[in-house]
């Protein structure tokens, strides 16, 4: 299992405008097997992600693309998926004027279309609170648009904090999604009335059922985000990585 966590690069976009080749080399010392490709500077060149990439023998879990990129760029994202030796482009987030049930079908509508236009690669979406706000067709608009049927396109990423967040169990949300959500966002909530953002494995998210169900579903890698740190962004992800890696082998252990 510890092959497929990842640092989600949006915990270190400060970091990385002081330089990429720095940045994915310690991950690669502190023990990440990958990365998810966000948050890079304005202006960054594709061919130094790259190679920072193949200096420190990392893997990629996908690539968070906007939707405008999506739609007016894709045929330079694609170009930028293969170089970076990933099919995952997955859409992190829509703006506040589209969350709407028209808005929603639109995207959905546009997601699909691309998916189709981007053979050979997969099209997700990562989830927020904020899909759980609207309802559509009987269910929320997160729900619609990852809808588990044949002819819909879309794949999960689903961000289980995000999800607690918008008042649902994470574990009970995913089980639809088995064999659709080839990346997780891994993220925790503290324990405290505050409900914000936490080290994996400090608060109040139970992880180990998750990664269990994960292992038999489909999951391929693990995107481990976290939006605000309290401190060094880089201190945060190490304590995550070593909690995952003791869940891990938690895991092995109950399966022997």
């Amino acid at each position: 299992m510890e092959n497929k966590f990842a640092a989600q690069l949006f915990t270190l976009r400060e970091e990385l405008k002081k330089g990429i080749k720095p940045v994915f080399k310690k991950l690669s010392e502190m023990g990440w097997a990958g990365i998810q490709i966000s948050a890079l500077p304005s202006g960054y060149d594709p061919y130094e992600v790259s190679e920072a990439l193949q200096e420190n023998n990392l893997g990629t879990a996908g690539m968070h693309v906007s939707l405008e990129r999506l739609e007016q760029d894709l045929e330079n994202v694609l170009a930028e998926a293969k170089l970076f030796n990933t099919k995952d482009l997955v859409c992190p987030f829509i703006s506040q004027e589209i969350r709407t049930i028209e808005g929603y079908k639109y995207v959905k509508e546009r997601l699909n279309d691309i998916a189709r236009r981007a053979e050979g690669f997969r099209i997700s979406y990562h989830n927020h609170a904020f899909e759980f706000e609207t309802e559509i067709e009987g269910k929320s608009a997160l729900e619609y648009l990852l809808d588990p049927d044949s002819e819909n396109q879309i794949l999960a990423e689903i961000d289980v904090f995000w999800v607690k967040k918008g008042g649902q169990d994470p574990l009970s949300f995913i089980q639809k999604y088995a064999q659709r959500m080839p990346i997780i966002h891994l993220k925790d909530m503290t324990k405290d009335d505050h409900e914000t953002f936490a080290e994996v494995g400090t608060g109040k998210i139970d992880f180990l059922p998750i990664l269990k169900w994960c292992e038999s579903s489909g999951v391929q890698w693990y995107a481990v985000e976290q939006d605000k740190c309290p401190g060094n962004p880089m201190d945060s992800l190490q304590k995550s990585l070593d909690n995952l890696k003791e869940m891990s082998n938690q895991l092995q252990t109950s399966t022997k």
